[in-house]
């Protein structure tokens, strides 16, 4: 089972940038899709964004398309979240997760979630 250390949260302005990333130990990280979510106070953990394994196919929740970007390096076993012109309303907990399909946008596919990064964004 792969295991997964987020990092890179912290406090920013609203408009501000920050990237997270997550590092994968093992050695099928290549082949898992993985993706970003994100759980707030009181609401329930939401999807956010999910690169196939290649990394040839992205997608991402409609409020953050077009400001939050995902990558990955399978050379270094990780995955990237470039998070832009961030809003109060991403202030969160973010978690990163692997699925063993190649690529995949439904959340129920995905586990092996790491413990998380917090994203604070002050308006």
């Amino acid at each position: 089972q792969v295991q997964l250390v987020e990092s890179g949260g912290g406090l920013v302005q609203a408009g501000g940038s920050l990237r997270l990333s997550c590092a994968a130990s093992g050695h099928s990280f290549s082949s898992y899709a993985m993706g970003w979510f994100r759980q707030a106070p009181g609401k329930e953990r939401e999807f956010v964004a999910a690169i196939s394994s290649t990394g040839s196919s992205t997608t991402y929740k409609a409020s953050v398309r077009g400001r939050f970007t995902i990558s990955r390096d399978n050379a270094k076993n990780t995955v990237y979240l470039q998070m832009n012109s961030l809003k109060a309303e991403d202030t969160a907990v973010y978690y990163c997760a692997a699925s063993l399909h190649s690529y995949t946008t439904r959340p129920a596919d995905f586990g092996s979630f790491g413990q998380g990064t917090q994203v604070t964004v002050s308006s």
